[in-house]
């Protein structure tokens, strides 16, 4: 792929700047390398960050059970959990919220309480558990994020309303 794409970039009129794009074909090439590369682990997110993630996916999951349309909610999650579960896959799993009618939109006015410090397990998984104190019924949950396209993406979620 590099030699056609040389070719037809480096024409006749263009070998002048041969030196300058070398330099641009592996400026280029590094940069294919960093992105192919198997994906580094993220630092531990900041408590604001972790807040942020619980709260954004829950509204993203609060939204699609009050529609039962689950394909903004597929589109935010990691590469590999959005390949396992399909949207129609995503609500039959989330079929008794839907049923319930479930609306827990009130946690983005609520502080998050810890159950769990955060950690990132052996397998590079941010492990995120607890609950908000809503009323009438407590939201609990456990959040698993792994990197995927460069961010905290989740990966793993369990929800309880009681």
């Amino acid at each position: 792929m590099m030699d056609r794409i040389a070719t037809l970039v480096m024409g006749p009129l263009m070998i002048p700047c041969w030196p300058r794009f070398r330099s641009i074909v592996a400026a280029a090439g590094l940069l294919l390398i960093c992105a192919l590369r198997p994906a580094l682990a993220l630092d531990m997110p900041s408590p604001f960050v972790q807040e942020v993630l619980i709260k954004s996916i829950m509204v993203s999951l609060n939204d699609a059970v009050a529609a039962n349309n689950f394909a903004v909610f597929h589109a935010k999650i990691s590469k590999p959990f959005r390949d396992q579960f399909s949207p129609d896959k995503l609500k039959t799993i989330f079929k008794d919220l839907v049923d319930k009618h479930a609306v827990f939109d009130a946690v983005v006015a609520k502080p998050i309480v810890l159950d769990e410090d955060a950690k990132i397990d052996d397998k590079g998984v941010l492990r995120l558990k607890g609950h908000f104190d809503t009323t009438p019924k407590q939201v609990k949950y456990q959040l698993g994020f792994i990197p995927s396209d460069g961010a905290w993406k989740l990966s793993g979620i369990s929800i309880d309303i009681e």
